[in-house]
């Protein structure tokens, strides 16, 4: 016991520097911005819950470090409107003022980026783009028919006047949107009342709102001094890029088939080998999160289960230590997953945290299983390689 315990204290000795240097290195490579300074957002991707988990932490991380104002630059042909609605939401409570900008030259705020723009406390758009033709579609671009179409369109032109009355606009252009697919030309946008100005470049915008106050949800006013201001990039992390990824259409279709294709070769084809059902089951529940069938704690939760039951189906049944690989695999995305969405900011803090964490996680699973091995087979000295296992 001694030497055992001589033994470790040597190993945490000779790992303590590393471990420490490692937390220095991603402490100095960690997210921060600078203070007093605009932070720039870009929507230029469908709108989805990816878009609108970004935005909640872009804007939330502005608030954090007392921006001056966050530019909205929006290019975007629309989405999902339950996405569309959360991110009108935050921009509406926002603490920090949201100046959106239709740009550059050629981009679009088409269906419900439209609301989004007009939804900032100061909306732009730059030559050559257009804003509007948001009427309600099916998912696959169809007009919604019948009794339900009439229900998610009066609803759809409520949400849009409300959102056009709030910041003094032209409500009955945002019901044209939506009723007609009307559409807009920067000047027409103007003269219309739909956004407040034309801007070539974010800096001539800067320029032209320099000085101007807007009214937060707290009734706190807010003189926009932008021009000359520092400013901060804030994309798409690792893991919002990896939901990105994960919810594109193919990607989840080839998820779909991999998963059904598994779990039918394991119940009818190929009974035994275990690989297909446990890459099948695997497959299946991240083609439920990029289909948003389940949120991402669910997600988590759902893969640590499937771990489990794996783990304790490895101790009982001889696959040969797939069963096991399998639920090493699936505790180790669910520990991904786990931390990455409860993230605000995925720095290198972020990364080494998700690293440790799933690295432990299977570090864990392993010490069960070989505790148990050694103390189902080798306990009395005799390993299974001599025969020693049990009839």
């Amino acid at each position: 016991m001694g030497s055992r315990g001589s033994a470790c204290r040597r190993a945490v000795r000779r790992a303590l520097p590393w471990a420490l240097g490692l937390a220095l290195l991603a402490a100095a490579c960690g997210p921060g911005g600078e203070r007093g300074a605009v932070h720039v957002v870009t929507v230029d991707r469908g709108i989805d819950a990816v878009t609108a988990r970004y935005v909640d932490r872009a804007l939330g991380h502005a608030e954090d470090r007392a921006a001056r104002a966050v530019l909205l630059r929006i290019d975007t042909p629309g989405g999902e409107s339950g996405a569309m609605r959360r991110i009108v939401g935050r921009i509406e409570r926002a603490g920090t003022p949201v100046v959106a900008w239709v740009g550059p030259p050629g981009a679009a705020a088409a269906s419900a980026g439209a609301f989004v723009a007009m939804a900032a406390h100061v909306a732009a758009m730059a030559p050559n783009t257009t804003i509007g033709a948001a009427t309600p579609v099916t998912a696959a671009g169809e007009d919604i028919e019948g009794a339900l179409g009439r229900k998610v369109t009066n609803d759809a032109v409520a949400f849009a006047r409300g959102v056009a009355d709030l910041r003094g606009r032209n409500a009955d252009w945002a019901e044209d949107a939506v009723r007609e697919a009307r559409s807009a030309t920067p000047d027409e946008a103007v003269a219309l009342n739909v956004v407040d100005l034309v801007a070539a470049t974010e800096d001539q915008l800067f320029g032209l709102v320099e000085g101007r106050e807007v009214e937060l949800i707290d009734g706190r006013a807010a003189v926009l001094r932008l021009a000359g201001a520092p400013r901060v990039e804030n994309g798409f992390n690792g893991w919002e890029r990896t939901l990105a990824i994960v919810s594109d259409p193919l990607v989840v279709s080839l998820l779909l088939l991999v998963g059904m294709a598994g779990l039918a070769a394991e119940l009818f084809f190929a009974p035994g080998t275990f690989v297909a059902g446990v890459a099948g089951a695997i497959a299946l529940l991240l083609a439920f999160l990029g289909l948003g069938t389940l949120v991402p704690a669910e997600a988590a939760l759902a893969l640590a289960a499937l771990a489990l039951a794996l783990f304790v189906l490895e101790l009982f049944v001889p696959t040969g230590g797939v069963l096991g690989a399998g639920a090493a695999v699936a505790l180790a995305i669910a520990v991904v997953i786990g931390v990455g969405q409860g993230s605000t900011d995925l720095g290198a803090v972020r990364v080494l945290a998700i690293a440790l964490g799933a690295a432990g996680a299977i570090g864990l699973l392993l010490a069960a299983f070989f505790g148990f091995f050694a103390v189902r087979y080798w306990a009395a000295g005799t390993p299974p390689e001599a025969g020693g296992g049990r009839l």
